[in-house]
């Protein structure tokens, strides 16, 4: 049995700027350049194609008959296919409309394609730990200096308007996730405090890049670079008021925990035994301890609770009016506060969506997917490889999140941390070859 918990020195080994691989060199400063990305109003179409074109180039048949990827990526590959297929079938009941195919096939490009070509990339190419850790360090370090300046601009100003980039302009589609926006004051447990999307489309989905970001930083080895790039994911953190988010925050490190603790494996008999005593000595139900926490929860924005609530129902409902290949395009509306606030269905909860969109045929796709991404990080896990322990946490994180906000309206916002993925897979699949040279 191979030591998972060293990791190959392509990975640990420092490196210099001149030593980066074409592919290093683009994701590299893809990453570190996101602010101009995001201030030129490309990011949304620019980050699959730079995903697409990498994985175009590094394509050989060579690679995938002598280079197995593992079954997650092909899963991916699969679920692309039949959100694809239930895509035509709900574009042909409107005649192929020029506008909403083209915003379909860019939403299948920058959802589920990205995520297997994210995956599969460092397969096909050099792509070490380091260079991508280190390019989300810096990256995330400087969201400090940009939330400085928009907490500046709110204090001097007050809430200004949402800027349109000029390139944003001309990129068809809907605008909202290429705007510029600002910060402005938002009321949470009833105290008013400063929020923002920085480079994201919604605060929640900056709530899950910082989450996502954090755990990545942790492998940053220049101690200076990782406290900034930590500090910067935990204000992003507090400043998205991502209720979820910061559930899951310690949900992370409980669950890393339990791969390195003896002690914590038994955490399931502990929280049990606890809440049993809680319940016994305040006389309550196991029901009551549950619903005191989750009305709290709900109460720092009971209107957003209720509407996404609302909604979620909406699309269920829909949903099973065409149960087995679902609707395939988003095209339904339901609006409430007699006409005030209108949302497309699917709007939230990615699981909602999959099936409203793709029926139980594409759902059986994406559970495979979620399924076995996460069983390849199991297992590395459970062998001590501290990396796969970070990254099997923060995907069980991410899929819980997922029932909040759709995966494929913001996995385009954290693109990398799917390369980061696949470069742990890509380390685990050449430990494991290196093991069986040994041992034959």
């Amino acid at each position: 049995m191979f030591n998972a918990s060293i990791i190959p020195n392509r990975s640990n080994k420092d490196f210099k700027l001149t030593d980066l691989s074409f592919a290093e060199r683009v994701i590299y400063w893809t990453i570190v350049l996101t602010p101009v990305w995001w201030l030129s109003g490309i990011q949304t179409i620019f980050y699959p194609l730079v995903v697409a074109g990498l994985l175009a180039i590094g394509f050989e048949i060579d690679k995938l008959t002598k280079r197995s990827l593992p079954i997650c990526n092909w899963s991916w590959l699969a679920m692309t296919l039949a959100a694809l297929w239930t895509n035509i079938l709900g574009l042909s009941e409107i005649n192929f409309e020029v506008l909403k195919t083209a915003a379909t096939l860019v939403t299948l490009l920058k959802g589920y394609f990205l995520i297997f070509a994210a995956l599969t990339i460092p397969f096909w190419h050099r792509i070490r730990l380091s260079v991508i850790t280190r390019a989300i360090a810096w990256m995330t370090a400087g969201q400090l200096v940009t939330l400085l300046i928009q907490t500046l601009i709110l204090v001097a100003f007050g809430p200004l308007k949402p800027l349109v980039p000029p390139l944003a302009s001309i990129i068809p589609g809907e605008k909202q996730s290429m705007t510029v926006q600002f910060a402005i004051m938002q009321p949470f447990f009833g105290i008013p405090l400063p929020r923002t999307v920085l480079y994201t489309a919604d605060p929640p989905i900056l709530g899950v890049c910082a989450l996502l970001c954090f755990f990545i930083c942790l492998g940053e080895p220049n101690r200076r670079l990782r406290r900034f790039a930590l500090a910067g994911s935990l204000v992003c953190l507090l400043i998205s008021q991502s209720r979820l988010a910061w559930i899951c925050f310690p949900l992370i490190f409980i669950i890393i925990g339990c791969f390195r603790s003896g002690l914590a494996r038994q955490g399931s008999l502990w929280l049990t035994s606890f809440a049993s005593f809680i319940c016994a000595t305040l006389g309550l139900t196991l029901a009551d301890l549950i619903n005191a926490p989750l009305e709290t929860f709900n109460s720092a924005r009971a209107d957003s609770s209720k509407d996404r609530a609302f909604v979620i129902d909406a699309t269920i409902d829909a949903w099973r009016e065409s149960p087995w290949v679902g609707w395939g395009i988003l095209g339904k509306t339901v609006s409430w506060g007699n006409g005030v606030f209108v949302m497309p269905l699917g709007t939230f909860s990615s699981y909602a969506q999959v099936l409203y969109l793709h029926g139980i045929f594409g759902f059986i796709f994406f559970i495979i997917a979620l399924i076995s991404t996460l069983w390849y990080f199991w297992k590395a896990a459970a062998v001590n490889n501290i990396l796969a322990q970070r990254a099997f946490a923060t995907l069980v994180a991410l899929y819980v999140l997922c029932q909040a906000t759709n995966l494929t309206w913001m996995a385009i916002y954290f693109w990398f941390f799917f390369i980061w993925l696949g470069a742990i897979l890509a380390d685990i699949q050449q430990q494991n070859l290196s093991s069986w040279k040994q041992l034959f």
